[in-house]
């Protein structure tokens, strides 16, 4: 086994196991609007000045969640807080590719510190407001939660792709994900 192996066990193994709270077993009675904004950046706001402290937004983020309504909520057991959230509610600032060429797994690491590999129940989804306009491109880092990858992390994801049967993507754990519109979806 390499030290390439061991590096991505390693990081397998502490993604594993992360707990984060049971937002999904929560149902709270009570919901209401929390004047908190998640900027396209990834910086946090509350009544519009920036939450400095690094610590609130990580404790934050993990008790995130997208309902079916698709708005983004706090949660606890007691309430959901609607929050407002301009792109995504996580960015991706780096990507390591471990086991290449031949068994290529993509690991994202978030602004907050999470670190996700991506495979089919974390995709790589990459959307096009119009055909030929400028990619918006996302992993998805649990449920219906997505990380916006920054430029230059895209610009390194768009380096190592490959293309297949007209298509132009990236393999991670086994999966091939589109990068290029050719066999993707215009967002609406």
């Amino acid at each position: 086994m390499s030290a390439n192996d061991d590096q991505l066990n390693n990081i397998e193994q502490m993604i594993g196991s992360q707990s984060l709270p049971p937002v999904h077993d929560w149902h709270p009675k009570s919901t209401r609007d929390i004047d908190i904004r998640i900027a396209r950046n990834g910086d946090w706001f509350y009544a519009g000045s920036l939450i400095e402290r690094e610590r609130m937004v990580k404790l934050f983020s993990t008790v995130l969640r997208v309902d079916e309504d698709g708005c983004t909520y706090l949660v606890t057991p007691q309430e959901r807080l609607r929050i407002c959230v301009e792109d995504a509610p996580f960015t991706c600032i780096l990507v390591e590719r471990h086991g290449a060429p031949l068994a290529s797994t993509l690991v994202f690491t978030t602004n907050v510190g999470d670190q996700v590999i991506a495979d089919a129940q974390h995709a790589i989804e990459v959307e096009y407001a119009t055909a030929g306009g400028e990619p918006s491109p996302y992993v998805v880092v649990r449920d219906r939660l997505r990380a916006l990858m920054l430029r230059p992390v895209f610009y390194q994801v768009a380096d190592w792709a490959e293309e297949r049967k007209g298509v132009l993507g990236v393999e991670s754990s086994g999966v091939f994900m589109p990068l290029s519109e050719a066999g993707l979806q215009l967002s609406e």
